[in-house]
């Protein structure tokens, strides 16, 4: 049987900030919904590009050589290997959708310490 998901309410009824739940698979790839706020911490996949696709908020992108805005709808790329950090300003949250193939090189994958076990931060970037 086929299964229809709603992404967006799939990405904002997650408990967590900085994880990722699977919600199917196609052609070899993942595809994971998660959210954030605040910031992740810097780090790189060595055996996958990551893609986001921003589905609710602004989501900045740092990259060691200047950073990408993404706004609702936005898709980029980041290949395999560029560090990056994802930053959400403020108090406020993105949502978004996580496509990559089923590996995880990093499976902290930049999740910050405080936001294990459905921590929230207590300080602002």
């Amino acid at each position: 049987m086929l299964t229809k998901y709603a992404v967006a309410d799939e990405a904002a009824g997650l408990t967590e900030f900085w994880s990722q739940r699977v919600l199917t698979e196609a052609n070899g790839n993942l595809f994971k919904v998660a959210k954030g706020t605040r910031s992740a911490n810097w780090h790189a996949h060595d055996d996958q590009d990551e893609t986001f696709l921003l589905l609710a908020g602004h989501l900045t992108v740092q990259l060691r050589d200047g950073d990408v805005h993404l706004s609702p709808g936005d898709l980029l790329v980041i290949p395999r290997g560029v560090e990056h950090c994802p930053r959400v300003d403020g108090d406020e949250e993105a949502h978004f959708l996580l496509i990559g193939p089923a590996v995880t090189s990093n499976a902290a994958g930049g999740k910050p310490d405080w936001s294990h076990a459905g921590g929230t931060p207590t300080s602002t970037p």
